[in-house]
């Protein structure tokens, strides 16, 4: 499968060409339960790879951020590799920009990095404090924040519909945390971990946006010196931090297993990029939101089974509660976004028929 960098994970993607629309049905079916199937894949295998190096007993390895940090190295190292490929291989095996390094749009990505820091680290934080089926609830507050900031930032109001679809969101996230206290697991570090992490990826959201021209609206270019800053910036942390002392007393140091699973989480980073963005093209950002909603519930289902945990139908409810918001949140603003669309049509009709 050739690697493209029109996939982008952040913008609306053009539709298919009018061929690609003759395509069979059944054929079309396939390629999107594929397309799906994989992200899916991709993600809940990521959650639980990166739970199992950040909180795992039996690795025991209490160095979050050197784990952020050898997952950016990664990315960049992916980045690069394929940015060579690309320029070595027969035109179409490998379809990726080429990426050079330029100082001038690194600074430019600064700010963003920042951001970017923020949020790969607190969500990776979140996941070490907490469980991976209350995981999604700790984290869901990045709804709320998107509306909020678009507000506070860009002076947007939102509709009555999607604040209530906001309102259930905060209800359900406050019955997870009663009910993760109830059940003696809440972790109160956590839940302010999930709290900055959903505020960072709304920031993100809309720093990205501006940051974009600066790397031509290449999400790969992107990408790269994202996380080329992220690995600058995270030195500093690693030298404060006694993370170094930590890895030097690492009794799995030298083990290849441990790196692998390590280098495996950096690829799987890579590759939810990726995948997020092909769904987005094959589907609509209406249906990936979607999608990711059902897989937020499939891995909250997945997690409470491995872990062989039992939960009270009130800690369901409150998992219900923040999907069900997150999924009326997506479809009042697919609703409105298609009203929009839709309402200077009648204009341009009304001018025509009166000549003007």
């Amino acid at each position: 499968m050739a690697l493209s960098g029109s996939s982008d994970p952040l913008l609306p993607q053009e539709e298919e060409d009018s061929g690609s629309k003759q395509l069979p049905f059944l054929f079309r079916a396939m390629r999107i339960a594929t397309v799906v199937s994989l992200y899916w894949f991709i993600s809940i295998t990521m959650v639980f790879l990166n739970k199992y190096l950040l909180g795992s007993p039996s690795l025991s390895l209490n160095a979050p951020l050197f784990v952020t940090f050898y997952q950016c190295l990664v990315t960049v190292l992916i980045c690069k590799i394929l940015s060579l490929l690309s320029s070595c291989c027969p035109l179409g095996y490998v379809d990726f920009p080429s990426i050079r390094m330029d100082l001038k749009v690194s600074r430019s990505v600064l700010p963003l990095s920042v951001v970017f820091i923020g949020m790969i680290t607190f969500n990776n934080l979140c996941l070490k404090y907490v469980g991976v089926a209350f995981y999604n609830v700790g984290r869901s507050l990045t709804t709320v924040f998107n509306v909020l900031l678009s507000y506070m930032l860009l002076k947007q109001t939102t509709s009555l519909y999607a604040l209530l679809a906001c309102a259930v969101i905060i209800g359900g996230f406050w019955l997870g945390i009663d009910q993760e206290g109830v059940e003696g697991t809440l972790s109160w570090v956590g839940i302010a971990f999930g709290i900055l992490a959903s505020l960072c990826v709304s920031l993100n959201a809309i720093y990205t946006k501006k940051v974009l021209p600066a790397v031509d609206h290449s999400i790969w270019h992107l990408t790269f010196y994202n996380n080329f800053n992220a690995c600058i910036l995270f030195l500093p942390f690693l030298l404060i931090s006694s993370e170094f002392s930590t890895l030097y007393h690492f009794d799995k140091l030298g083990s290849v297993y441990f790196w692998g699973m390590m280098t495996l989480s950096g690829v799987f980073g890579f590759a939810i990029g990726y995948v997020t963005g092909l769904q987005i093209k094959f589907t609509s950002p209406l249906t990936h939101n979607v999608s990711g909603t059902a897989k937020a519930c499939a891995q909250t289902v997945l997690a409470v089974c491995y872990y062989e945990e039992t939960k009270s139908f009130l800690w369901w409810t409150s998992n219900m509660m923040v999907l069900g918001g997150s999924f009326a949140y997506t479809w009042v603003k697919g609703l409105e976004m298609k009203k929009e669309q839709e309402e200077p049509l009648p204009k341009a009709n009304e001018k025509n028929e009166t000549g003007v």
